[in-house]
Order: C-alpha cells, then structure tokens, then sequence
C-alpha cells in the first residue's frame, strides 16, 4: 500500500504565493495524469498558525489536531492521499473584521491564480480543481480574471459568501469561461447569507447562496436541501442525509454522505452536466418549516412535528 502523502501546505497571502515548488513538482511528476490536484480553502476565522484557528491542524490537515466538531479532515474525505488525488492546503488570513476579510480574500485570489498558472506549467494538460468554504468562495472566483485560460477545472462552492454579480463578472473572463462551478447551496444557510448580503454590501446584493439568477452552462446550483436533489443523487448511488438544523453555515461539508458526491465529482465519475437540477424553495422555508430531520443507525428519515 503506497504511503499517504501529506497535504501540500500553501499560503496565499496579500497577492503572494508561498509553497515548496519542488515538492510539488515531484509529487506532480509522480502523480497519474487524471488524478485531481485539489486546492482546498477554508473562510471565515482562520489563519495559519493562528492559536486554535490553523487550518493546517483543522479542515485541511489528514489528522486534524483540534478538537472541535467541524473539524473533519477534508484531505481524508476527498481520498487526497497523493496517490488517488493531490491535496494542496491553502490557507490565508481570515481573521479580522468581515470587511477586512473581504478585501484579503479578493488579493488571495490573485496567489490562488498563480498557484494554478504553477500547476499548468510544471504538470501540462492538468488543470488545478478547487473545494472552499463561505468567504473562501471569494479567493478562489477572484482567481479567475487573473489565470490562464483553462488552468482551473472544477469549483466546488460550499455556503459561499459572495454576489451573484461578482460571479457572473468574474465567469465572463477567459478562464471564467472554461470553469465548471458547482454552487452547493441550502436554506440553512440563510441567516449567514442575509448577514453577508447586508454587513458587506448594505442590502444592495444578491448571494450566490440563493443561487445564479442567470442561468449560466458552466453553473450548477446544487440545492442539497431539496428532496429532489438528494433523492437524484441517492439513485446516482451518492445518499446524503437530510439537513439536522434549521441554521448551518457548516451543512455542506458536515451532512453524512456529502462527500462521496465531491470525490465522484473531482474523479469524474459524477459528470458535472449529471447534477440534479431541482428549483429552491422560497427564502427562509427551512427555517420556518415546521420538519424536523433525525438520524437513526444511519438510516435518514424525516419526521413531522406537532
């Protein structure tokens, strides 16, 4: 059994790209040619390094040292063993006020482009996939007007923090052009994206969390709260359990079962144009209705309440 190989550590900084160049380039060389090379981006909170808030012992390490219940090992989910799939752990400073953070994750998203341009260069024909978090969303869409045409593959958008016109701007470009973005999005996260609707933009924007208003071929709202959604994915063969809260910002990477949807995703054996297409329900439904989800043994049920 070949050696799981560690996440290659990077760190986007104000439009700087920090990382071992020649670690990547050997693991590159070894690595089959239809095996993802994934960059991985947290949000909101983090920082290397930072006491407690490292992503590098949380969501992005193998074997995360923190002990918190969000802190599930992205790497080991996706089967980024440097073998099936190349990991490349990228954190950046998103500790601070909401508008600081804002405008870091805009210049982290120039380093992401050079990180993907870097990929291009020393594997040719391989592009760099993307999977984030909430503000994370941002530093990997601000990538795109900045990188060569067809460096970056697939973007796996989970609880994004970002407009639906900066998308729709950003996915105009050259390389925007080329993208496939998986948008996963749900009413639990509803509180999170008026927060950010209103803190960041004064109520003036629309969240990509309420979807794409314009219907875009290289877009796809994935609505995972949607019985539609979970029931097209469950016949794919990819069961996702039903949403336990009314809030979560943290429901796209948690849900049981949500990860075999990203790796079929990233590998291929989920085509992109496969995904469900199932409409959102109205704002605040999920919040408001009167459905519980539970768990029982693993087996997902719903139950109505009195």
């Amino acid at each position: 059994m070949p050696q799981v190989r560690a996440p290659i550590r990077v760190d986007l900084g104000h439009e700087e790209l920090r990382l071992d160049k020649e670690a990547l380039a050997s693991v590159l060389a070894d690595l089959p040619t239809d095996a993802p090379v994934v960059a991985l981006i947290h949000g909101y909170s983090f920082m290397p390094d930072f006491p407690g808030q490292c992503p590098h012992q949380h969501i992005l390490s193998l074997n995360p040292s923190i002990l918190d219940r969000k802190a599930i090992s992205w790497p080991r989910h996706l089967h980024l063993d440097g073998h099936r799939g190349l990991a490349l752990a990228c954190g950046w400073p998103a500790r601070g006020s909401i508008w600081q953070v804002h405008r870091r994750a805009s210049l982290a998203g120039r380093a992401l482009a050079d990180l993907a341009n870097l990929v291009a260069d020393m594997s040719p024909g391989r592009h760099l996939d993307v999977l984030c978090h909430s503000m994370g969303a941002r530093v990997a869409l601000s990538a795109l007007p900045h990188s060569k045409p067809g460096a970056f593959g697939r973007m796996i958008l989970l609880a994004a923090a970002e407009t639906r016109a900066f998308a729709e701007n950003v996915l105009a470009s050259p390389s925007g052009r080329e993208v496939k973005v998986i948008n996963v999005a749900t009413r639990e996260n509803d509180i999170f994206d008026a927060l950010f609707e209103w803190l960041v933009h004064g109520g003036r924007r629309t969240s990509i969390g309420q979807g794409l208003a314009n219907a875009l071929p290289n877009w796809r709202d994935l609505w995972i709260d949607r019985s539609e959604t979970l029931a097209a994915l469950s016949e794919m063969g990819h069961p996702i359990a039903l949403p336990s809260d009314r809030i979560s910002h943290w429901s796209p990477y948690l849900r049981p079962g949500i990860f075999g949807v990203y790796r079929a995703l990233l590998n291929g054996a989920l085509p992109f144009e496969a995904l469900p297409s199932a409409r959102p329900s109205r704002r605040w439904s999920h919040l408001l209705s009167r459905r519980r989800a539970t768990y029982d043994f693993g087996q997902v049920h719903a139950e109505t309440t009195a």
